[in-house]
């Protein structure tokens, strides 16, 4: 969907003119994650912004109110029977350490630990300002967002000490 803002032009006669600009939506990309028996749970929206990707999560089913880790992995593939092993490691295209605490870090795919509600609904828009959408080397369509059963230390090589992988969605 293109929005349309008008303006006003001023002629050299001194005629004024009302005339329009477009400007173009900006690219997102979708993802449905997947618990660890293959049901759907919820899903997520990544929107490239001009300095990064904003991601808009909604997934219900988890642990009730716990904090818990996200991050972006390297492989878009979300596989049950492997909790989500399929996946991979944390997207790490600058080879970084991980976390924010870390000397050298974090990793592109670290994001910042939720909160997950008392009736197991998670709602989080992320900001993450190392990644784009579809960048050749840091763009994350076609990885997959993972959450993870526990709080990330955000130090602890190299994935933080998150625990088993709850939930995954293939960002496409």
């Amino acid at each position: 969907m293109k929005r349309s803002f008008p303006f006003l032009l001023l002629t050299g006669m001194g005629l004024l003119s009302v005339a329009s600009a477009t400007a173009q939506e900006p690219s997102t990309a979708t993802a449905t994650f997947v618990d660890a028996n293959g049901n759907e749970i919820g899903n997520a929206t990544a929107t490239e912004t001009p300095s990064g990707v904003l991601l808009d999560l909604s997934v219900d089913g988890l642990p009730k109110a716990t904090w818990v880790a996200v991050h972006i992995h390297e492989n878009g593939e979300c596989d049950p029977a492997s909790a989500h092993d399929s996946a991979g490691g944390h997207f790490n295209p600058a080879g970084r350490s991980h976390g924010y605490f870390s000397p050298g870090g974090p990793h592109a795919g670290d994001l910042p630990n939720q909160h997950v509600q008392p009736n197991g609904e998670l709602r989080a828009e992320i900001f993450n300002h190392l990644i784009t959408l579809d960048g050749p080397d840091d763009g994350i369509r076609s990885r997959a967002l993972v959450i993870h059963a526990d709080a990330d230390d955000y130090e602890s090589q190299p994935s933080g000490n998150a625990g088993r992988r709850l939930a995954c969605a293939v960002i496409e």
